[in-house]
């Protein structure tokens, strides 16, 4: 905003907090750039990104409370130079709730997974490790605040190079090839992101998201072009559909899980995942307008699509015998449950969409954690078999695996109930009501079938356990999973605030 708008938004939300988003993606950046000049092999980088993620989390809590009171949005401007040549950031409700939500669930990844990396990451790749770390969350918080979309594809780019450092960290060639085929998949996401870019550009001459809003609403209104804005459309969703691991797009997921680290697992699927997902909404929203999508058809091919990964992301992790690839492949079935929100294209759908963005970025962290753990006190098996009693080395983590396990099938007062609860009278008030709660039915048994076995296996004693299995879990372990536990329940049991933000988010979105 500029001028007297500005003005007025500064009164009402408070000149701190109008500078939020550009100070959190500018210190996440900024601990990236600092990072290289701790001292290796010391811990200095990894208390650092804990630091950043813990002030970027504050300053997203005073953000969001400033707007949840009024309701309102804003933009800023940076440099004053409006695009190309320039830069806007937009926040809104809903915006500063994912900021404040995925720099807890980082700090709490990282903080639960510390050991494991520091055995996992040789000492001269921490430091690196740590300044990928910085730029994914930089790149992420670009993503949520951004209002022009190249600069949202400039971080799209920065956030693939990060991810793809995060799950080569672990030095063997396993997570090496892992690594490669997540590359190539984001690299052609991304390329058709750009072609989609490119070719909104020549239609409409703009890159900022409200300027393209009305000149594709012109251009519809008009009769003209349709077609080439249905391809850009099929373009933009297709290339975020494989960077938000949507089925059939999701393939390389369950490598990169099985072979990186549990913090990179853990950011990966909680946060990573997100950033894409968030900005297909905001496209949907802010650049072609949810008429204009419902017309060119982009939300029933995302419906059809979600129904698919929902059902087929849960077969193939009922096939799977490794522990974290299981997971994986759940996380493909999760993330068809959020394009299922989307692809009704309601408000109500879009709403129960972003709740389980949310549940899934605060419980697949919990449960890749909780893997991790129950991994470390069976040998580092992965395997489920091996897994066998590995509750009683490490309570926390057996606690952490089953409330994640209640969480995705759906038990009452964990998180995944309130969000399929939504998703549910969301399907219901839409045209998607038979074949929305036939899936979300059909899911829910699978993620049973998968996941209550799993949990029979680590509760199941041993005969002669070993002292490796006796081994007590470290502080740092116990407390993040407890925060997780927390987050979990508090989002099965009080979703109602967080649906208020949500809906005062969306509001003002489009």
């Amino acid at each position: 905003m500029e001028g007297g708008a500005m003005m007025e938004t500064v009164e009402t939300v408070g000149l701190l907090a109008c500078n939020v988003p550009f100070f959190s993606i500018f210190l996440a950046l900024l601990a990236a750039i600092v990072t290289p000049l701790l001292p290796r092999g010391s811990r200095a980088a990894e208390r650092l990104t804990l630091a950043a993620a813990a002030v970027i989390g504050a300053l997203s809590a005073y953000l969001l409370a400033a707007l949840a009171e009024t309701g309102r949005s804003f933009t800023f401007m940076m440099g004053h130079f409006p695009a190309p040549w320039g830069n806007e950031l937009r926040a809104g409700p809903l915006e500063a709730l994912l900021a404040l939500f995925f720099s807890i669930v980082l700090f709490l990844s990282l903080l639960g997974n510390a050991e494991a990396a520091r055995e996992d990451i040789p000492k001269e790749r921490r430091g690196l490790y740590g300044v990928m770390i910085d730029l994914m969350l930089g790149s992420l918080l670009a993503l949520i605040y951004t209002n022009d979309l190249f600069t949202a594809y400039v971080f799209i780019e920065i956030n693939t190079i990060a991810a793809c450092a995060i799950v080569a960290a672990k030095d063997c060639g396993e997570t090496v090839r892992a690594a490669l085929r997540y590359l190539v998949m984001s690299l052609v996401g991304s390329g058709l992101v750009l072609i989609s870019i490119s070719l909104l550009y020549d239609l409409t001459g703009h890159l900022l998201m409200p300027d393209l809003h009305a000149a594709v609403a012109k251009l519809i209104s008009a009769g003209l072009h349709t077609r080439s804005l249905t391809v850009s459309l099929a373009l933009m969703t297709i290339g975020l559909a494989i960077k938000s691991a949507l089925y059939p797009f999701g393939s390389w997921l369950p490598d990169a899980h099985g072979s990186a680290t549990n913090a990179s697992s853990a950011v990966l699927s909680g946060l990573v995942l997100k950033g894409h997902i968030f900005l297909i909404i905001k496209v949907f929203y802010r650049v072609f307008g949810t008429d204009t999508v419902r017309l060119l058809r982009g939300d029933t091919a995302l419906l059809v699509f979600g129904l698919l990964g929902m059902v087929m992301g849960s077969l193939h992790a009922l096939r799977q015998t490794n522990a974290k690839r299981m997971i994986a492949w759940s996380s493909v079935a999760q993330v068809g449950y959020i394009f299922l929100g989307i692809g009704m294209n309601t408000p109500a759908g879009f709403a129960a969409a972003c709740l389980h963005m949310l549940v899934h970025a605060a419980v697949k962290p919990m449960l890749f954690t909780a893997a991790g753990g129950l991994i470390a006190v069976s040998g580092h098996e992965k395997e489920l078999h091996f897994l066998k009693g590995a509750f009683y080395g490490s309570r926390w983590a057996g606690v952490g695996l089953i409330a994640g396990a209640c969480s995705m099938i759906g038990v009452p007062a964990f998180a995944g109930f309130a969000s399929k609860l939504s998703l549910a009278s969301a399907s219901l008030a839409s045209a998607a009501a038979v074949p929305g709660l036939s899936a979300l039915a059909l899911s829910s048994l699978l993620n049973a079938l998968y996941y209550v076995p799993a949990a029979i296996v680590i509760l199941t004693p041993q005969e002669a356990p070993d002292a490796a299995r006796m081994r007590h879990s470290l502080p740092s372990y116990k407390g993040a999973m407890a925060a997780f536990l927390a987050l979990n329940f508090f989002l099965g049991l009080f979703y109602d605030p967080v649906m208020r933000v949500i809906g005062q988010g969306l509001a003002v979105l489009g």
